[in-house]
């Protein structure tokens, strides 16, 4: 089958925007176009590769075409770089779009500079998702990222592993918050009383600083919040206690807005940046995202 690559871009545009709408745009087509587009390559394929909805994704017939197509930019990309009268006039505003996974305390922290400085090296566009760095990895292995940052240190099929040290995080949280829950101190019933803060339901940080301090697992009760710098604001607005990055606690304990609980107690989680061998050369070697 010769491949319609008119039709290929349609569909990696849906996917990429979420509508059709913004994908027509992007492509400087009306949506009628890209709607009979998809329609004839669903046709070809005898398969739907768009599930219609707010926001369009892609099944995995068209994740899997998202795929080709990203490989496709890149690599067009490179050889235009090379072979520069090769390229069409259309083409100048074609820009490339890179998927990368993070979890949300490196983008809170130290990642969003380290892509930054990516970004502005190059043209390409970044698109940035979210996950626990237990889970990043899976990512890569549907394909739906390029790179990810990642727990995993072993290196997922297909890409490079550079290590990029380690978070280290403190449990904190504000002085009436432990006055209340902890007036004779820091005692494991206490703990089973006093709320902490969990970002998700993939988030075990909180049950392995516990594990490590108490010797077993422990049960607590919890609000969720599913923001790096709404765990921060909610540690001083005294909602419970929280496992705080130390670059982003360390100011509010420095001014005795916060307190942290077992001193001493950090808890670090090692990681790991893997990007797939197809990457762009400037990608693997941009300084802050091959090392921290």
């Amino acid at each position: 089958m010769a491949m319609d690559y008119a039709a290929l871009r349609a569909v990696a545009a849906v996917v990429r925007t979420g509508s059709f709408e913004r994908a027509a745009a992007s492509l400087n087509v009306t949506p009628s176009a890209v709607s009979q587009r998809i329609k004839h390559l669903e046709e070809r394929f005898g398969a739907v590769l768009i599930e219609r909805g707010t926001p369009c994704t892609a099944t995995d017939k068209g994740l899997a075409l998202c795929r080709h197509m990203d490989r496709v930019g890149m690599l067009e990309k490179d050889l235009m770089a090379q072979l520069p009268e090769l390229s069409e006039p259309e083409d100048a505003g074609q820009r490339v779009t890179l998927n990368v996974a993070t979890n949300a305390d490196s983008l809170g922290t130290w990642f969003l500079e380290a892509i930054a400085s990516f970004t502005k090296a190059s043209d390409y566009l970044v698109n940035v998702a979210i996950d626990d760095e237990d889970h990043t990895a899976d990512w890569l292995r549907r394909g739906q990222v390029l790179a990810a940052v990642t727990s995993l240190e072993r290196p997922v099929q297909g890409c490079r592993v550079t290590p990029l040290g380690s978070l280290r995080y403190q449990a904190t949280a504000s002085p009436d918050f432990v006055a209340r829950y902890f007036p004779d101190g820091f005692t494991e019933e206490a703990f089973q009383r006093a709320p902490a803060l969990t970002f998700n339901q993939k988030d075990r940080l909180q049950n392995a600083w516990a594990r490590e301090v108490f010797g077993h697992d422990m049960s607590f009760p919890t609000h969720w919040l599913p923001s790096t710098q709404s765990f921060l604001e909610g540690s001083l607005a005294g909602m419970g206690w929280a496992l705080n990055p130390v670059q982003l606690a360390r100011p509010h304990l420095e001014r005795g807005e916060l307190v942290e609980l077992f001193p001493g107690k950090l808890l670090e989680r090692h990681l790991f940046w893997q990007i797939n061998r197809l990457a762009p050369t400037s990608f693997m070697s941009c300084p802050g995202l091959s090392s921290r």
